[in-house]
């Protein structure tokens, strides 16, 4: 199982990377544990200064607007 965070506060495109990340790992098949972070200290403790960013396993994987389907899709099978 993935651990995926999306870190945001909240802004729409932010709400809408973690519907994509669901329905592109419900596409998939791949189990995620998608939690996300608002709290903006979390955010920045990951060194994200621009919103949303993606967290996978730990690592930073995204940062700044909507990320695409087949970069997400690329994250899930990796």
């Amino acid at each position: 199982m993935k651990n995926v965070k999306v870190l945001g506060t909240g802004c729409a495109n932010c709400k809408a990377t973690v519907k994509l990340i669901e329905d592109a790992a419900r596409a998939k098949g791949v189990a995620v544990n998608l939690e996300k972070v608002e709290n903006i200290a979390d955010i920045m403790a990951y060194g994200v200064m621009s919103t949303p960013g993606v967290v996978i396993d730990g690592k930073v994987v995204h940062a700044g607007g909507m990320p695409n389907k087949s970069v997400v899709e690329g994250w899930l099978a990796g």
